[in-house]
């Protein structure tokens, strides 16, 4: 048995798309001993690519190159790095789009998925990936979440974005809008509602209040705007509750996460990715003009649902900023905190 009091999880961590802020973030990363204190972290990625982030941020660090989780060391000022090859890597651009980041971006999630699967890491967290290099490369997939989802052999399964003060699931990502108000169906909202329930108590929240938004505006006030609260979220709110799941809605958008941040709800079900995002993001993203860059950028995405654990940075690869040295790491080792408690509370003592 494991004692979770010493045991810290080995975390396969991808190092995102390299013409974006992923390597950079990474190295800034590894190069906290935070990182170090709760976990054994092996990064994923080109070692070419990622020994240019260091000098760029003027960090110490050394690289280890290994071929095996069990070659590496897991000490402070040493990346160990799985390095998966790209053809010259110094010719690697950033801030564009480009299918062969693309490409690389793609294997090392890959690598880490494969890594989970064969029981050799106890967790994956994820850097940034761009869409439009992925799908460049070939590789016809809208995001992390479907990509896990596929080669896990998941089909229940959900985004649950999570920050201290808020906790946001929703019923559809990654598609049109118009299509996502199609998916607004009692079935499915019911899975999320179950999916969100289970998700917090895995994080450690054990009698979970969930709030779930409306579809329309003001919730449809009374079927004015839309029926699909009535028809569809409604039934699946009842029957979540009349399975002991303390679920409550449908709420109007607009007052539903203004709750939800003040302390009424544990978690919230919006039924589409800009409905959550938005008041996620305005919870945990602050912009400093004096500055000009972002003061915080705290949020984690957790994929539910699969047979593995994958946390991941709630922001994209920053293409605007990336090179320049400013990109702040705080996401990526939020998103590391949350493996290491979701470990710990899924794995019997």
């Amino acid at each position: 048995m494991i004692n979770q009091k010493t045991y810290k999880p080995i975390l396969a961590i991808t190092m995102g798309d390299p013409s974006g802020i992923g390597p950079e973030i990474s190295a800034k990363a590894f190069a906290n001993t935070q990182l170090y204190d709760q976990s054994r972290p092996l990064l994923i990625g080109n070692a070419n690519v990622i020994k240019n982030a260091i000098n760029m941020c003027g960090l110490s660090l050394d690289v280890n190159i290994v071929n095996h989780v069990e070659e590496a060391k897991f000490q402070a000022g040493v990346i160990d790095m799985l390095t998966i090859p790209i053809a010259n890597s110094e010719d690697i651009t950033y801030g564009e789009i480009n299918a062969r980041s693309g490409d690389l971006a793609f294997k090392c999630v890959r690598k880490a998925i494969e890594l989970a699967m064969e029981g050799k890491v106890d967790g994956t967290v994820t850097g940034p990936i761009n869409k439009a290099s992925i799908h460049a490369a070939g590789h016809k997939f809208s995001g992390h979440t479907e990509i896990y989802a596929h080669y896990t052999g998941t089909d229940n399964y959900a985004m649950l974005l999570a920050d201290e003060k808020m906790k946001v699931i929703h019923v559809s990502t990654h598609v049109a809008l118009r299509e996502a108000c199609d998916r607004v169906k009692t079935s499915r909202v019911f899975d999320v509602i179950g999916l969100l329930n289970e998700g917090l108590k895995k994080i450690g929240i054990l009698n979970p209040r969930i709030g779930v938004a409306g579809l329309n505006p003001h919730a449809s006030d009374e079927g004015l705007f839309g029926s699909e609260e009535k028809m569809e979220i409604q039934p699946a709110v009842e029957k979540a509750r009349a399975g002991g799941i303390d679920a409550s809605g449908p709420y109007p958008p607009d007052t539903l996460f203004s709750l939800a941040a003040g302390g009424k709800f544990d978690g919230c079900v919006a039924m589409y990715h800009d409905q959550g995002h938005i008041p996620f993001k305005m919870v945990g993203f602050v912009w400093d003009e004096e500055t000009g860059k972002m003061k915080s950028v705290k949020g984690v995405n957790i994929t539910l649902g699969l047979p593995i654990i994958r946390t991941s940075v709630d922001h994209g690869t920053a293409f605007e900023i990336a090179g320049k040295g400013i990109a702040s790491p705080d996401a990526l080792l939020y998103a590391v905190e949350y493996a290491v408690l979701l470990h710990k509370n899924n794995t019997k003592k």
